[in-house]
């Protein structure tokens, strides 16, 4: 189940770093929610466990990168502003294979002038991947950043034969 919440935690927190088929990521949690997905290879203050809770979302993300996965089934809890989730949602509306320009997701949150706003939601999101930024493009049909870069925005959008 995904859920935005607005409950902000500093405690109790795991991570664990793996490679995928896309390289390194890391991954956290905090009081059973996934709260980052990080490309490469970070240490962050807590426990480096691989809870049962990010063995699961490692799981998805490699059914996800195999093809095999459409949608996923994990609770997450990214923070952020108030604005930022109303954002991280509309993305979570972007189906599998389609991609959406930040213009359009603008509108979806009713604020059809806020696109340089979203695109610096979209640029903070905290749980790439599983709220799938990777699926916003500009207006004229290009691929536009990336916090994992292109080439990675790029692989994601192959795997969903975008």
């Amino acid at each position: 189940m995904l859920i935005l919440s607005n409950q902000y935690y500093n405690y109790n927190m795991n991570y664990y770093y793996k490679s995928t088929k896309i390289g390194y990521l890391t991954i956290t949690e905090e009081n059973d929610a996934i709260t980052n997905i990080c490309f490469g290879k970070l240490d962050f203050s807590g426990t480096y466990i691989l809870s049962s809770l990010i063995k699961e979302a490692f799981r998805q993300i490699e059914e996800y990168l195999e093809g095999k996965r459409k949608e996923f089934d994990i609770e997450i809890n990214p923070k952020g502003t108030d604005f930022q989730k109303m954002v991280w949602k509309e993305l979570l509306k972007i189906p599998y294979g389609e991609t959406r320009s930040y213009k359009d997701i603008a509108i979806g949150i009713n604020n059809p002038k806020g696109s340089r706003a979203v695109g610096l939601a979209n640029n903070k999101n905290p749980i790439p991947i599983i709220i799938p930024c990777h699926r916003v493009i500009g207006t004229n049909g290009k691929l536009t950043g990336y916090a994992g870069g292109l080439t990675i925005k790029e692989k994601l959008l192959r795997v969903e034969h975008c």
